[in-house]
């Protein structure tokens, strides 16, 4: 926010003939970093999908189902991933709108308005994909013990010590909290410095308008 300190000085070196420029030249380029913003926004969620699409080309759930003999339960994970996917296309058309909306904005308060509905359907975006974690983990658990033969005898020696379950039960707490901190982690630097930086020119915007 160099420039604004910059302009804001000067503003307040000028004569009061000045000020409503000064307020237009500032409120101009609060309304392109803004708009450069959101761009980035947009641009790093579909990045992000298309990271995730790739990844899970990596790993063959069709073939670990099929192999543990419960080629049943495909139709469902890919229902459960379209669903995402069309969750996630929803958020990413909501970037687009937001993006055309305050590239065309011509009022303070309506720029406003906007940068706070953004900052809100981000958070709620990175809410979503933590709380995707959280549940594609707990499925995974849950498959790998009720469905896969391999564990039947780590099954049988978790019945039979609770010092066992215990240790399990740990070490996949603790595996789970790790993956959740990493990705909260990834959106905290990625969207959190953008967040910042928005919330940033809605406070200089603030001033303007009072």
């Amino acid at each position: 926010m160099k420039e604004l300190d910059l302009l804001k000085k000067d503003w307040q070196k000028n004569e009061n003939s000045f000020e409503q420029v000064s307020e237009i030249e500032i409120y101009k380029m609060i309304h392109k970093k803004s708009s450069s913003i959101v761009k980035w926004i947009l641009i790093i969620s579909i990045l992000e999908v298309l990271l995730w699409s790739c990844l899970s080309l990596c790993f063959d759930s069709d073939g670990y189902l099929k192999n543990i003999q419960h080629s049943e339960l495909i139709g469902y994970f890919e229902l459960l991933n379209y669903a995402n996917y069309a969750v996630i296309l929803i958020f990413i058309y909501s970037f687009y709108k937001r993006y055309k909306v305050i590239s065309t904005i011509a009022t303070t308060k309506q720029l406003m308005q906007d940068i706070l509905k953004t900052r809100k359907t981000v958070q709620y975006y990175v809410w979503y994909n933590l709380g995707m974690l959280v549940f594609s983990l707990i499925v995974g658990f849950i498959i790998a013990f009720a469905y896969n033969p391999e564990m039947d005898t780590f099954k049988q020696q978790i019945n039979s010590s609770a010092k066992i379950m215990a240790i399990t039960i740990g070490v996949l707490s603790i595996l789970s909290i790790a993956l959740f901190g990493l990705l909260w982690l990834f959106y905290r630097v990625l969207y959190g410095t953008l967040l910042r930086r928005l919330y940033a020119n809605y406070k200089e915007l603030k001033k303007i308008d009072l």
